[in-house]
């Protein structure tokens, strides 16, 4: 087993490595001056089952594409078989047609990840469950519910918990997190969106008043509607609001709406890499998904069970 990586998230990927305690394999990741991707394995991977660890996050375009090269260089280097590890995988939230005459960016991003070559995807946190069969490969989505479990214990497991879906598309999701936390009380918050990007919180079905309410979700991108959410839960009595989420996108002004809002903090793990400003934010802390996609690594490459991981 090898495992290699791009460059969208490299403190991940010897994360990884030092879980699996073997070192990344010998590769450089170079651009031409005209930003051409180019990408040499330095070593022998002839016959090895090798991991590419990959993000497909901002730049988006950029990364997609060392993954698609990377995927390639391996397979020309005759690689005995290739799994791409998207801890993030971007375009997800492009799973349908919204409208007339739009594309469904995820399934074409997974025809690319296919014929560049890969044989199997290793991902977290779809944002959609069926986006594995846009795939022709084997596809496993590993869940980031028992790494958030076990903090939320740790720190809120002595207070009045309710779980909390910020829409009503994120129930499934909740509600296998509050199973994991003692069967936690499940919350709704209703909402409409007026237009992209913005949202308007109308009611909450649910009982939080004095509850210690964890909003769960698996993207939070602007946070406008984590943030509305979370004024909607403060104003219907919680006692607090914390947020979970796999994958803290936090663009544009994300992180200073996080700061200025009710939530007492947002917890969002490393699947994509933090930035300056969500590092140094007193708000948001990042959990380590390493371990999980580590082990996940090491039963595939033993080609033993992964989904009871979550058992």
């Amino acid at each position: 087993m090898k495992l290699m990586a791009g460059n969208s998230n490299l403190p991940l990927a010897r994360a990884i490595a030092g879980y699996l305690e073997i070192p990344l394999t010998d590769a450089s990741v170079r651009r031409f001056a005209d930003e051409e991707i180019f990408i040499e394995i330095h070593e022998n991977v002839r016959g090895e089952d090798v991991f590419l660890v990959q993000s497909t996050s901002f730049p988006a375009n950029d990364n997609l594409m060392e993954l698609l090269i990377g995927i390639d260089a391996l397979r020309r280097a005759s690689a005995r078989r290739i799994t791409a590890v998207i801890p993030y995988f971007g375009y997800a939230r492009q799973d349908r047609k919204p409208g007339p005459r739009t594309p469904i960016s995820a399934k074409l991003v997974a025809n690319l990840i296919t014929e560049a070559g890969a044989n199997r995807v290793l991902s977290v946190d779809l944002h959609a469950g069926q986006i594995q069969g846009f795939f022709d490969i084997p596809t496993d989505n590993l869940y980031a519910a028992p790494v958030m479990a076990a903090d939320i214990l740790a720190r809120y497991g002595d207070k009045d918990l309710m779980v909390v879906s910020p829409d009503v598309g994120g129930v499934v999701r909740a509600r296998a997190l509050a199973k994991r936390l003692d069967n936690a009380p499940l919350a709704i918050v209703d909402k409409r969106r007026e237009r992209p990007g913005e949202s308007e919180v109308m009611n909450i079905i649910g009982d939080v008043k004095g509850r210690a309410c964890v909003l769960i979700d698996d993207i939070v991108d602007s946070g406008g509607t984590l943030c509305n959410a979370a004024q909607a839960l403060m104003d219907a009595g919680a006692r607090s609001v914390a947020a979970y989420i796999t994958h803290g996108v936090l663009s544009g002004g994300a992180v200073a709406r996080v700061d200025n809002s009710a939530l007492t903090e947002l917890v969002i793990t490393d699947t994509i890499l933090p930035t300056d400003a969500t590092m140094d934010s007193q708000r948001i802390r990042v959990l380590t998904v390493a371990p999980l996609i580590g082990e996940a690594v090491r039963r595939i490459a033993d080609e033993s069970s992964v989904s009871s991981l979550f058992d």
